[in-house]
């Protein structure tokens, strides 16, 4: 059987994705690179927010206006653990949908369909294996994502992540250093450590501070060079010891990903988050310096119920004097079942609009600033692609498809990591050249 496989939403969708395609390979099954090629067509659906809803609801019709009698459609991920019977509803042409807790049993639920079923067949779980592990490769190359764990326990006003996925479970060390060392046999240069907030790494399992034993050993398998990058680190969890480790490996990305999600202390507290701005200047001072040259990213939600101009102007002034690298501003998005989208004050989509849209202006102008101070540096980047007489690349201080690129004139087809010289700031991308050093 050939099969069609698409991924919507997070990297943590992605791995998930991966080992399915995995798990159908060594059961005979093949990939195709276009659905008219497939008898099976296969979604990853996200159900974070209503923008991802959409767009998953939006791929699973457009497969199913695009099916054949002979192709069985099913759909995958989030959404389909979520709202099961609404993907069925809508998308009457989907032959069976399967979960987050479970996809480990796609084999048997794909073995299992017949086209034209008269009803989808319902693989779900409410208890099942979020972390399930199986044999790695690296279909994106130089770079692979690894997920450390999955799930929340946080609990925040705004997010259905718990009510989808559960409470944390954290994959056990042995099976994250076999799928690191899987990856790097086979050429991967960036290990990508993902999971809903990989600081709480391993306390589900008895280790209260179990990310920086996880660096100190992923280390000692990964090459030099080679990067491991952290993302979803929540301020509260960033130990002395994280710190430590991070500065002091050369594997490890001086770059860190931390979801703040708002600047000011009473909007903090109405989404249930860490809501003590001292303690988060306190361990921002403590990562740059241990580590000066880190980069920084964070996430803000704009419009939450009850955020006033007052509250949504402080946001602003934190992004200056915290002076990002890299920010991702979301419109709040309200999701059956939490607590916020009971709330009331609810902001005029108007507004939340307004908000989003100077926001990011704001963070334009100051990720701007941030690459001007690159200009002259000369960075470690790994090739990404060449064409058009251009070669495309990313620094440490870029994370893969959120951030920006390093564009290096001229199509160097060294795969791997070279050094640029950055002479020119774009408000996004750097410019540089390839860095000769001087032998004379």
């Amino acid at each position: 059987m050939n099969f069609y496989l698409v991924t919507l939403g997070c990297p943590k969708n992605e791995v998930d994705s991966e080992m399915m395609a995995e798990l159908l390979i060594e059961a005979g099954h093949h990939p195709v690179e276009h659905p008219d090629e497939a008898d099976l067509l296969i979604t990853n659906t996200c159900g974070f927010i209503g923008d991802a809803r959409q767009e998953s609801y939006d791929v699973l019709q457009e497969l199913a206006n695009l099916k054949r009698p002979h192709q069985s459609l099913l759909a995958a991920g989030c959404l389909t653990q979520r709202d099961c019977d609404a993907v069925c509803r809508r998308v009457p042409e989907v032959d069976a949908v399967i979960g987050t807790r479970n996809w480990s049993e796609i084999v048997s639920v794909v073995e299992g369909l017949a086209p034209q079923r008269q009803s989808a067949y319902r693989a779900i779980r409410e208890q099942g294996d979020l972390i399930a592990s199986v044999r790695r490769r690296t279909p994106r190359g130089q770079t692979a994502y690894i997920k450390i764990a999955d799930g929340c326990d946080a609990g925040c006003a705004f997010c259905a992540i718990p009510l989808i996925k559960g409470p944390q479970a954290s994959k056990p060390l042995d099976t994250i250093l076999r799928e690191a060392h899987e990856l790097i046999e086979q050429g991967a240069r960036e290990l990508v450590l993902i999971a809903q907030d990989t600081t709480a790494y391993g306390r589900d399992l008895g280790i209260p501070d179990g990310l920086p034993i996880l660096l100190r050993r992923l280390a000692e398998i990964a090459p030099e060079p080679s990067w491991i990058r952290i993302l979803y680190a929540y301020p509260q969890h960033i130990s002395d010891s994280l710190i430590t480790t991070m500065a002091v490996l050369p594997q490890v990305c001086h770059y860190l990903d931390l979801p703040l999600q708002h600047g000011h202390p009473e909007m903090l507290r109405r989404m249930r988050r860490p809501h003590d701005l001292a303690m988060v200047h306190d361990r921002i001072t403590a990562l740059r310096e241990a580590m000066p040259d880190i980069a920084l990213r964070s996430t803000f939600i704009v419009g939450f119920p009850g955020e006033t101009k007052q509250e949504f102007e402080a946001l602003l002034a934190f992004m200056h004097e915290i002076a990002f690298d890299h920010v991702g501003v979301f419109s709040y998005s309200r999701e059956r079942g939490t607590l916020a989208a009971e709330m009331p004050d609810r902001v005029p989509q108007r507004v939340i609009a307004e908000r989003h849209e100077e926001a990011m202006l704001t963070q334009q102008a100051i990720s701007h600033q941030c690459n001007r101070e690159q200009i002259g540096r000369v960075l470690p980047v790994l090739i990404e692609g060449v064409g058009e007489g251009l070669t495309v690349a990313r620094s440490y201080r870029d994370a893969p498809e959120i951030d920006g690129m390093v564009l290096i004139q001229g199509e160097h087809q060294q795969a791997g990591f070279v050094d640029a010289q950055i002479v020119s700031a774009q408000p996004y991308d750097l410019v540089g050249e390839l860095f000769e050093p001087d032998t004379t």
